[in-house]
């Protein structure tokens, strides 16, 4: 079985104040710098529509994401001090999944099992 077989892709999708765009973006170049250290991140990226920002990032495996989180925990804190988190998805295979719910429950996301495809 393939690394990308076990990744899990997160989806965070947020909602920034007005007139905090600008602040937004300077976070986003902290994020990417942390990430940049990552050995288990596949790839990590931030679209722009409007006043929402979205981040379309993965990992190999919980292990990765659990990370991954650690890594960022305070440009997460920084980021929302000027935007919400509205929505967030994690995709993945579900024995991958599994290991995520009880350490991001207060985040309440919701979990997508992979069922099938390429990787």
């Amino acid at each position: 079985m393939s690394e990308l077989s076990q990744a899990v892709s997160i989806h965070p999708y947020f909602k920034v104040q007005p007139g905090k765009i600008e602040d937004f973006k300077e976070t986003m170049n902290e994020f990417v710098a942390r990430t940049k250290t990552e050995e288990t991140c596949l790839y990590y990226d931030f679209s722009i529509c409007g006043d929402q920002v979205f981040c379309r990032e993965a990992y190999v495996g919980a292990a990765g994401v659990l990370k991954h989180l650690e890594n960022v925990a305070s440009c997460i804190e920084k980021a929302l001090s000027f935007s919400e988190l509205y929505r967030l998805e994690l995709h993945g295979p579900a024995e991958e999944l599994d290991k995520l719910k009880e350490p991001l429950a207060e985040l309440h996301p919701e979990f997508y099992e992979r069922v099938t495809g390429v990787a």
